[in-house]
């Protein structure tokens, strides 16, 4: 395979999606200005979104365990350093990182809290943790669906923006800023369709509908929906 056939399809399996696009720019926007500093991407797949940090002068690593992804991930131009290893036992020593980023990954975790603690451990004091999660905060209304998307997507658990922020207090990362996507009642069950119904390609087919669903999102109150972007910061000085 070519390395612009390579560069094409990752391009349009990351940035050519319903949600993705905004959804990692937002998350990388708090993690503030890069250039220099630590980030590594948990479970961050080809490392194509830590690549996006590379862009912005940090230096990244994008760790998972999925062999074939990783080595996808090698033949793209402008990779981060590329690990093979578990979220619940990060194969790095403590306060390794300036900026640590998990998009979407937490309720894929056999055990979400382990992860999260591991996160933290591997986080400079004063670094901070830019995550999504599924949130789902209204799936009970929409019981089939729900029950397709955790089966197909192997989710594990949700993570409302309320418990998630638990979790992360007991881990020593105070929440700085937490945001929905998909808010509405309508919105959140177009999440839910696309996800059981619409398969893996369903996501980058909806990307025409990125632009109402961000208005959707501005225009209804954010306190719930389908995914909860947060940023936290672990404490201590810089």
């Amino acid at each position: 395979m070519s390395p612009l056939r390579d560069r094409a399809l990752a391009y349009v399996g990351h940035q050519v999606h319903i949600m993705r696009r905004r959804e990692v720019g937002t998350l990388l926007a708090w993690a503030g200005e890069l250039t220099g500093r630590t980030v590594l991407d948990v479970a961050g797949g080809d490392g194509y979104w830590a690549g996006q940090a590379v862009r912005r002068g940090a230096r990244a690593v994008s760790l998972d365990l999925a062999r074939g992804k990783l080595e996808f991930g090698r033949r793209l131009r402008g990779r981060p350093a590329l690990v093979e290893g578990d979220a619940l036992r990060l194969p790095f020593a403590d306060s390794s990182f300036d900026v640590v980023m998990s998009v979407c990954a937490i309720e894929h975790f056999d055990d979400g809290p382990a992860a999260l603690s591991e996160m933290a451990r591997v986080l400079r004091p004063g670094g901070d943790l830019v995550m999504s999660a599924d949130a789902l905060t209204r799936a009970a209304r929409w019981p089939e669906l729900s029950a397709r998307h955790r089966e197909r997507y192997h989710v594990r658990r949700t993570y409302p923006g309320e418990y998630l922020t638990k979790l992360l207090g007991e881990c020593g990362l105070p929440v700085v800023r937490q945001t929905y996507m998909f808010r509405s009642r309508r919105a959140e069950r177009l999440y839910l369709t696309l996800s059981a119904r619409g398969g893996r390609a369903g996501w980058n087919a909806a990307a025409v509908l990125s632009p109402v669903v961000a208005l959707s999102d501005r225009c209804n109150p954010d306190g719930s929906g389908s995914v909860v972007l947060t940023h936290a910061r672990r404490s201590g000085p810089l």
